[in-house]
């Protein structure tokens, strides 16, 4: 490390062990800034994504932990038993509570992970009005108010609400660091943030690749055959993944009698419900999710990696699973809107091709020839790995991370010396 050691504040709802979506990503960032040097704590809450039920093993209200030199406190918090606004709100809600009332250990820098967006602005009107206030960084994974809307979650006056909420977090903060560039014209033209304020730092791949003999253990053990084109979905099972899609486009292929089978692997609030919805379909299989240490393998025993979204869904994020997906040695197809960050991010990375959302028959058709053409399949899953080398790699988003918390260390430090003349 080179330079002053910060004292630094991360506040999110997801943390390890969860190990999909935003969890992953939030401990990288720890970590990596604690092996710099750094005097990191971390303000999370109990496992619970994204089976969406609190995990084993952390009873009572409050616990804390050290991973590595990172201290984890870790707050009780609601978890909505079905998939609701008003379920998430109160999850949200309960969280920041837990964040306003916590001691923070005097930090010099806040780094609050949207979403959850009802915590973090919470948190982010504490820390304004504390009296050595830190500085504020917002990371946004997400833009909620987009998200609210795009999967009908909300519309009219609440859906305005979110939106103001957002607004107003985004701009009270110092400075926001956005995961995809697309991020931000919305903040700045929708949501009123100064552009000369926002960072792009792009998320990584957090996996090893696969290895192949440990692949085909996997497969083997599965009963995949040889001549199975299997196309696998991995991660969460939310609203926004729209999964009846791909149980219609399995439907088609058992009525076709095609040499395709649809895996769903993980875990969501939607599961319970598709697995209902997909009773008698031989074509498609649910998996539970894989310890951390299988996932490489689930992901190079398929043929074809599966990103699939609800019609509608186009600007509110780019799926994490993504950055897995590129580095497994294995082409990606994408069921989007094709003016969507997802379609984006695929072209960008040459690692797949995009069928349009809600449109079984070209999603099977398309599983088909991707699953058949070797030339293409190679193709395609060299050009992944090229783009992670390239594009997706740890260490460069750690030193920009690095520079962003030295950048708002440094203007507090410049304020709070005005403060005392």
């Amino acid at each position: 490390m080179t330079g002053q050691r910060i004292r630094l504040a991360v506040l999110g709802i997801n943390y390890a062990p969860e190990s999909t979506g935003i969890a992953p990503y939030t401990a990288g960032l720890a970590t990596g800034l604690a092996a710099r040097g750094h005097d990191v704590q971390v303000l999370t809450g109990y496992p619970h994504y994204p089976q969406w039920r609190r995990a084993d093993g952390y009873p009572g209200l409050r616990s804390e932990e050290y991973q590595g030199t990172v201290r984890v406190r870790r707050f009780n918090h609601s978890v909505p038993a079905r998939n609701s606004a008003r379920g998430r709100a109160a999850m949200e809600l309960s969280f920041g509570l837990q964040l306003i009332t916590a001691g923070w250990n005097r930090p010099e820098v806040v780094v609050c992970v949207s979403p959850p967006l009802l915590a973090a602005a919470m948190a982010t009107t504490r820390a304004r009005l504390t009296r050595r206030r830190p500085a504020v960084g917002l990371l946004i994974h997400d833009v909620y108010s987009r998200a609210v809307v795009e999967t009908e979650a909300m519309s009219g006056a609440p859906a305005r609400a979110v939106r103001a909420l957002e607004s107003a977090t985004a701009r009270g903060a110092d400075s926001v660091v956005v995961i995809h560039s697309g991020f931000t014209t919305d903040l700045v033209e929708r949501l009123g943030v100064d552009r000369s304020r926002i960072r792009v730092i792009r998320n990584w791949t957090h996996i090893a690749p696969a290895d192949p003999l440990a692949s085909a253990a996997f497969r083997t053990a599965r009963g995949w055959g040889d001549d199975d084109i299997v196309v696998l979905h991995a991660g969460n099972m939310g609203a926004k993944q729209g999964l009846e899609n791909v149980i219609e486009a399995a439907r088609m292929a058992g009525d076709h009698q095609r040499r395709v089978r649809f895996v769903l692997l993980g875990d969501g609030n939607q599961r319970a419900r598709l697995r209902d919805q997909a009773v008698g379909i031989a074509a498609l299989e649910f998996l539970p999710p894989v310890p951390e240490r299988e996932f490489p393998a689930a992901l190079g025993a398929a043929d074809v990696l599966l990103v699939n979204e609800r019609p509608g869904v186009a600007q509110m994020a780019v799926p994490s699973k993504l950055t897995s997906y590129f580095t497994s040695g294995v082409p990606v197809l994408a069921a989007t809107d094709a003016t969507g960050f997802t379609a984006h991010e695929v072209a960008a990375s040459g690692a797949g091709i995009c069928v349009p959302a809600g449109r079984p028959e070209l999603l099977l058709r398309e599983a088909v020839r991707l699953g058949t053409d070797q030339a293409v399949a190679r193709r395609l899953a060299e050009a992944g790995r090229r783009y992670v080398a390239s594009t997706l790699s740890e260490g460069t988003a750690l030193d920009r991370y690095e520079e962003w918390v030295r950048d708002l260390a440094g203007a507090r430090r410049v304020r709070m010396g005005e403060g005392h003349r």
